[in-house]
């Protein structure tokens, strides 16, 4: 959410500092003032702004002293000097104890006006490529974004799992992110580096499929002229990822059992067989055992795909963690795009929070960039956010936390009741005070105890 950029004015001459002031806050700052370097130190313990204007000679300590203070803070304020004695070596100095710049008096403020406005921008684009960098580099397994328990549990599975041989199943909807939880089993497995291969199995013609899969030898077919390797042969040593497996025809799903039960293929009108080494990873958003049940997917196949199954969560599952998708995404946005949209309002964070996302991550990620297109401000509101998005009105996503809640409600000991029966908002409020209670306030705690996010406890406690 937008807020007003707050300056610290240190300036011994109280008519100056009026006027400079006056000057900021006509421009929308926030403005506070100070006579003296000590003033400034006192005011600094409890505040840190977004940027120190500071004359270079004050009484008692002089601007230097100041800099140097402003520079050890966590995060540094930006800094302009302005000082009546404007040669070069104090510029000089001033600059390497931690200054931004240097302005001489007697100020024109038009030019120094424009120079509190460049620093500030400065400041915010160093702070957004900071926080893009600290997006991708924390909450991140192999390009996986997420820090919900569920995500958690995930990577826990994919580093046990990519330590064995087997093949593997990956489930999850459409949009999940099932190549990305493949290719981190490869990675995370002794075969990294090795071949990785990823082949959508609905996209090839029928016809096609066995000589894709085990290569042809020449004259296998017409217009077969030469013999062709196929994608076993290719990945051999590595991995071979299958995605949209439950579309195999059954005539070529009894081969790729025998591949995967003793690694031998046979090329399309070869006499011989050719032995291979290759980790398989089937992934659909199928449900796979009603296929079998059908007699569309061969029940010995899943089976010995099953030995290793791996279910990527759908996102209205992982709580927490769709603003942290929606700020990498507005970051990567951002750089692509050279735009500076710096976030999400408060009511567009509610309703992304509480909006189902049927297509998942992928479509959480078309929803970012097409607001951040449409975006003509510093922020995105629910104006920018598509058209399904704002018109949704349905259970809000916090309906999976409700049951949540409502399962402590029922498992837990209920505080005594009036006569009158009460309502469940009151329920509701009574057991989060409960909750509260036993963490000694600690809201964080709280929330992860009730399955909420900080976000939502705050909406319900007020």
């Amino acid at each position: 959410m937008p807020k007003t950029e707050s300056v610290l004015l240190v300036e011994d001459d109280a008519s100056l500092r009026e006027l400079l002031a006056e000057e900021l806050e006509a421009e929308g700052y926030q403005v506070s003032a100070c006579g003296d370097a000590e003033s400034a130190v006192d005011h600094l313990r409890e505040h840190t702004p977004a940027l120190v204007v500071s004359d270079l000679r004050l009484p008692g300590a002089d601007g230097l002293s100041l800099v140097s203070h402003c520079s050890q803070l966590q995060p540094p304020p930006s800094i302009l000097i302005i000082t009546a004695f404007g040669s070069v070596q104090q510029a000089v100095q001033a600059l390497k104890v931690g200054a931004d710049d240097f302005l001489t008096k007697p100020l024109e403020m038009d030019h120094f006006l424009l120079t509190v406005r460049r620093l500030l921008d400065n400041r915010q684009l160093r702070d957004e490529v900071q926080q893009y960098r600290e997006l991708l580099a924390a909450d991140q397994f192999h390009g996986i974004i997420g820090q919900s328990p569920a995500m958690q549990q995930l990577f826990h599975q994919i580093r046990q799992i990519a330590t064995a041989e087997g093949p593997v199943l990956v489930q999850g909807e459409s949009g999940t992110g099932k190549e990305l939880v493949a290719r981190a089993l490869h990675e995370q497995s002794s075969r990294a580096g090795k071949p990785y291969l990823t082949v959508n199995c609905g996209g090839i013609p029928s016809e096609l499929m066995e000589s894709e899969f085990f290569g042809h030898a020449a004259g296998a077919f017409t217009g077969a002229r030469q013999q062709r390797a196929g994608l076993f042969q290719q990945a051999n040593g590595g991995t071979l990822m299958l995605d949209e497996l439950g579309e195999m025809p059954l005539t070529l799903q009894a081969k790729l059992l025998r591949a995967l039960q003793d690694g031998h293929i046979r090329p399309v009108g070869s006499d011989h067989e050719i032995q291979v080494d290759v980790r398989v990873i089937g992934a659909t958003n199928r449900n796979l055992t009603a296929a079998v049940a059908a007699g569309e997917f061969r029940e010995d196949l899943f089976y010995r795909l099953e030995t290793f199954a791996l279910q990527i969560p759908p996102l209205r599952q992982r709580v927490g963690d769709v603003m942290l998708l929606a700020k990498v995404f507005l970051a990567q946005v951002n750089s692509r795009q050279n735009t500076r949209i710096r976030g999400f309002s408060d009511a567009a964070c509610t309703l992304l929070e509480s909006y189902p996302f049927p297509g998942n991550v992928r479509e959480l990620q078309n929803a970012v960039e097409r607001a951040a297109t449409f975006c003509n401000s510093e922020w995105i509101d629910i104006a920018e956010l598509p058209q399904r998005i704002r018109d949704y009105s349905g259970t809000p996503r916090s309906a999976d936390l409700t049951a949540t809640v409502e399962q402590n409600i029922t498992s837990s000991p209920m505080p005594e009741l009036t006569d009158d029966l009460q309502s469940l908002e009151q329920v509701q409020r009574l057991h989060i005070q409960r909750v509260l209670q036993s963490t000694g306030g600690n809201k964080r705690k709280a929330a992860e105890i009730l399955g909420i996010t900080r976000r939502t406890l705050y909406r319900w406690l007020e």
